[in-house]
């Protein structure tokens, strides 16, 4: 992967045209091949479009099984509005329900669900130690059982006392961090925090891959062996989310100097293959 970093590391942008040919997938990097499908331009004003997202305030009382500190909103504007052609998930120090801080964790399920297709949101991530932003995905009706049976794919994930990289992830039954066999790569992006980069993945069925301005920095292979390690065959849906602490993002405690801390989205495409 030195190579790629060292791409990022210096700010080049290259375009890889991949062509993968097998059992029917094939997936060229270019955008003609490319049908969108769903889309959220961030083209308005106020609270995000209720037709395409949802917020996910469940997990609230026993802190997203991650020993969170946020308490996630249900339609605050302080939390999450759109504005100047973004949205903004933003994370506040406020006392609420017994926490200490609000967020917002926006999701499309049941309103944009998707098995297969690239998928990009061009976004700036927040930092500061104790935070940690992402952009990610989960089963929309987990066919394999509760997580990590039925999967989940980490389209980039930031954590403030690294603040330097950024890490792309797939969990399954298999390979998941409970067990410290999760799938994926940290990328040098020091800029991540002071700049917009679109992170994306590439879904087919025998692969993922996973870019960083269209330079592919991971691939998660299908290994053929079952649902225990590809449980990726079955639609998933995305999440938005700026999380406070937790067992990794708050390895190192929390700066409450760094609030608000905003994350801010400019657009979410969704697309299918032509082919």
């Amino acid at each position: 992967m030195g190579k790629y970093h060292s791409v990022l590391r210096f700010g080049i942008t290259l375009l890889f045209f991949v062509i993968f040919l097998k059992f029917g997938c094939t997936f060229i990097r270019s955008s003609s091949d490319w049908q969108l499908v769903w889309s959220d331009e961030f083209n308005y004003h106020g609270l995000p479009n209720p037709l395409k997202w949802n917020y996910d305030t469940i997990g609230n009382s026993y802190g997203w099984g991650n020993k969170e500190l946020q308490y996630y909103t249900y339609a605050v504007p302080e939390n999450a509005w759109v504005e100047g052609g973004f949205l903004h998930i933003r994370a506040q120090k406020e006392r609420i329900h017994g926490f200490d801080y609000t967020s917002a964790r926006l999701t499309t399920r049941h309103k944009g669900d998707w098995k297969y297709g690239r998928v990009e949101v061009r976004a700036k991530l927040p930092g500061g130690i104790g935070i940690w932003p992402a952009i990610w995905m989960l089963p929309t009706d987990g066919e394999y059982g509760r997580w990590p049976k039925s999967g989940e794919i980490d389209i980039v994930e930031h954590v403030g006392f690294i603040p330097d990289s950024v890490f792309v992830t797939v969990h399954t039954e298999m390979f998941n961090h409970m067990i410290n066999t999760q799938k994926g790569t940290s990328v040098f992006l020091p800029q991540s925090g002071h700049e917009f980069h679109v992170y994306a993945i590439e879904w087919c069925s025998e692969k993922i891959d996973f870019f960083i301005d269209d330079v592919l920095v991971y691939t998660f292979n299908n290994s053929s062996e079952g649902a225990a390690e590809w449980p990726f065959d079955q639609k998933f849906h995305l999440l938005l989310n700026v999380a406070v602490g937790g067992n990794w993002g708050g390895q190192q405690g929390v700066d409450d100097s760094i609030f608000p801390a905003t994350m801010l989205i400019d657009y979410v495409r969704v697309y299918r293959s032509r082919n």
